[in-house]
């Protein structure tokens, strides 16, 4: 059964390839979902998938791309939703 996360990652996060190296990262991982940037500054990810691979992607989100410099990441589980592989959103 996939399990489903939602994350806020705070830092220099945006303008750093973030998001797309966070999409990279998630069809590695075989997650689906989503990333965007929001007019915060922060960098929100919603990932599906199994346990394993989710937590390997949120260690990675405390890293990100070598530019990043990430201050904060929160998690909170969410609601499982089917997701035709893992893309970045306007």
């Amino acid at each position: 059964m996939a399990h489903c996360r939602h994350f806020l990652v705070s830092g220099q996060v945006q303008g750093v390839f973030f998001r797309a190296s966070a999409e990279s990262t998630a069809r590695q991982l075989g997650l689906t979902g989503w990333v965007r940037n929001l007019r915060d500054g922060r960098v929100e990810l919603v990932a599906c998938g199994e346990e394993a691979p989710l937590d390997e992607l949120e260690r990675w989100l405390w890293q990100g791309p070598p530019r990043a410099r990430v201050t904060e990441v929160k998690v909170q589980e969410t609601v499982a939703q089917p997701f035709d592989g893992f893309f970045v959103r306007g």
